[in-house]
Parts: C-alpha cells; sequence; structure tokens
C-alpha cells in the first residue's frame, strides 16, 4: 500500500516568498485544480523508503508551502461504524474526525495543567544560539494543539507535525508544518535534523515502540531530547494496582472492564499496549541516551476524591475534565470494539454502563500517565 507523505502549511493571507518557494507553492485554483483528479499513486516516490512524496518538500526541517487540497485530504479518511478514520494504517484504529480532536484539543489543556506542557529541560534546548535553527518533531500529532503551541513559543524554531492524516487547522504558524506518514515504516528521513523530538498516547498505533525509540534516537541531534508519554492500557483502583478482568467478564468496575476489552483490541490490531510499561528501561538501556527521568502522573477519571482540601478540590478539577476525555474515547473507540468482534449490542451496553458509573463518580478509578524524557549524548 502506498503510504502518503504530505507537508502542508496554510496562508490565508498572501505572503513573501523566495522565488524557489513560489516556484513549488501549489496555491493557485489551477495548480490546485490540477491535481484535485489525481489518485495518490500518481505521484513519484519520495526519497524515502516510508512514504510517497506529495510536496516535492526540500530537506528536512525545512518549511513547505504546499497546501493540500479537499481531494487529498479526502483521500486521507475512510469511514467505519459512522466514524471518519485514517485510510493508511490498520494499526491504529481510532477515529481522526471532527470530534476525535476536538476530544484531543481538550485533553491537552488538561495535560498542560496535569502533568506540565514540556519537560523542564526543554527551554535550555531551545535556546536560540548562533549555530542552528532549532527543531522540533512531533510523531502522532493528532489535532497539531501540542506543536502550534510550541511552534509559537518558540517562533525562530521549526516545528514539524506527524500523523496519519493531515492536520485541520486554519491557524497553523508560519513554522510549523504538517506532514502525513506511517511512522511504523521508519524515520531515517529525519535522521539528524531536530533537537527535540515528542510522542503522546501513540503506543496502540505502534507495532514496534522499542524500534521507535531507536529510530528516535537517530533523529536527535547531540544533546537533543526525547520526550515521551504513554499510558498503560488500564485503569487501577484506589491501590494503584491494576484491574484488568478476564475475557468474557461482564460486571463492575465497567470503566476497566470497558478499557480491558480495548487492550485486548490493540493488541490484536498489532499495537503495542505495554509499551509505557518498558519505554523507561528501553530509553535506560539505549547506549544513546544520557540524564534519563521517569515520571508518573495519577489522575482520577471521575471527582470521586472526598474533601474540600485545595489538593483534593484541585484533583476533582481535572478528575471532571478526565471523565469527559473519557466518556468522548468511549465513543471514539466504538470502531475499534466493533472492528474486533464484539456485538454493537454489547459494546453499547458496556458503554452505557461506564458512563453511568462515570457520571456517579462514586468508584475511585486511577489512570497512571507515565512520561520518560531524556538528553541525546554529546
Amino acid at each position: 500500500m502506498s503510504i502518503l507523505t504530505m507537508s502542508q502549511s496554510y496562508h490565508p493571507f498572501p505572503h513573501a516568498m523566495s522565488s524557489e518557494d513560489a516556484d513549488s507553492d501549489i496555491d493557485s485554483d489551477s495548480e490546485s485544480d490540477k491535481y484535485t483528479d489525481m489518485s495518490l499513486d500518481a505521484f513519484s516516490v519520495a526519497s524515502s523508503k516510508t512514504s510517497i512524496d506529495v510536496s516535492m518538500r526540500s530537506q528536512s526541517p525545512a518549511p513547505s508551502v504546499f497546501s493540500a487540497t479537499s481531494s487529498l485530504r479526502a483521500q486521507a479518511y475512510r469511514q467505519e461504524y459512522g466514524r471518519g478514520l485514517n485510510n493508511y494504517s490498520e494499526v491504529y484504529r481510532l477515529p481522526a474526525d471532527d470530534e476525535e480532536l476536538d476530544r484531543l484539543d481538550r485533553q491537552h489543556d488538561m495535560f498542560c495543567k496535569a502533568i506540565g506542557k514540556f519537560p523542564p529541560p526543554m527551554p535550555e534546548i531551545m535556546a536560540e544560539d548562533e549555530f542552528e535553527v532549532k527543531a522540533v518533531l512531533d510523531l502522532g500529532c493528532g489535532s497539531g494543539s501540542w506543536i502550534m503551541d510550541i511552534a509559537r513559543e518558540f517562533p525562530n524554531a521549526t516545528t514539524v507535525a506527524v500523523d496519519l492524516v493531515p492536520m485541520q487547522s486554519t491557524s497553523m504558524p508560519p513554522n510549523c508544518r504538517s506532514e502525513v506518514d506511517d511512522i511504523n515504516l521508519g524515520l531515517e528521513h529525519f535522521y539528524g535534523d531536530f533537537n527535540v523530538v515528542h510522542t503522546q498516547l501513540i503506543s496502540s498505533g505502534i507495532r514496534d515502540y522499542q524500534g521507535l525509540i531507536n529510530h528516535i534516537a537517530h533523529v536527535l541531534r547531540p544533546g537533543g531530547l526525547i520526550d515521551i508519554t504513554e499510558f498503560p492500557f488500564y485503569f487501577t483502583g484506589i491501590e494503584k494496582t491494576s484491574i484488568c478482568p478476564p475475557a468474557g467478564t461482564f460486571e463492575p468496575p465497567w470503566t476497566p472492564l470497558w478499557m480491558s476489552y480495548a487492550n485486548r483490541a490493540v493488541r490484536q490490531r498489532g499495537g503495542d499496549a505495554d509499551a509505557s510499561l518498558h519505554m523507561h528501561r528501553w530509553v535506560c538501556e539505549h547506549p544513546a541516551f544520557e540524564d534519563v527521568v521517569y515520571r508518573e502522573f495519577w489522575i482520577p477519571l471521575s471527582p470521586w476524591l472526598k474533601g474540600n482540601d485545595p489538593n483534593s478540590v484541585w484533583w476533582n478539577g481535572i478528575g471532571t475534565t478526565m471523565r469527559d476525555d473519557v466518556k468522548a474515547f468511549m465513543r471514539s473507540g466504538r470502531p475499534l470494539l466493533l472492528g474486533n468482534g464484539l456485538s454493537e449490542e454489547f459494546v453499547d451496553q458496556l458503554e452505557n454502563n461506564a458512563v453511568a458509573e462515570l457520571d456517579e463518580a462514586i468508584t475511585p478509578v486511577y489512570v497512571c500517565i507515565q512520561n520518560v524524557y531524556a538528553r541525546k549524548k554529546p
């Protein structure tokens, strides 16, 4: 199957560009029309073994002025069980439609409050110097909230977002571009190009997460930062031990039960559901990395904490947002569960029970968000 690589940057107003850029710009109506009826297979194969180069992009991470036409964007999606899924990966089966992107935007805001936008070393690494333009890569960018925040916070850096569908933002910062690629096929075309590589909650779509960490080691420049965040595809009780009901179970607690079925479906698709449990060791054991830091954040799935002390009130606020996120995630997970052979009646009842449990906010359930960051050795 051909995999599309698309560099995308929106320019709602006229802007200055070099003559070289002008030659490659595809914003005009005539040029856009030329691509409207073309198959992706009509484009020439890129130098990277991972993709087809639609944009004829310059060497990473230089900015691109390619604007995706609606027909190219449409080829990136397909409809399954009433949701819009990417059209390129059989591993990652969560939607990429507007409803899912809205969920990811709200999740990003919550994570910024609960775990921070980026690790402590990032400002030092991104400090401007006379030797290079700093560059940031976001693998599995989702809605693009994180990478666009970084682009605005570091306006002199170049930022690149990679996912299975193009970013949909019409307000993309000028120093940010979007590329469509299946990162399971490799990152050789990015080797040596970036000061920071970020991933967040992408393990369900990754076949070999340890291999991905090795690719990131090669993508980073000396002294660069790897920043990876995942969760273990199970929820825990108040004792912070996993709740993993056996297959065939249909009894409370319902929210952990729903996640147990999602866990099995991810494994069946080839995703690395256990990546968060091993990524600290994988980074520690990799010879390219030093100064490895592991952090975990225990977030309540609903506002179930008792007490009116400031800490409980604050975490219940986070839990309220996480509850909304989990309910939306269960809607997004329907194609994953239904595609794994569960009946619609079973999935509906399971989801309804879990939503009622979350709304009651009585059952104490946590999700553990795990983060590892490290520096590449000089």
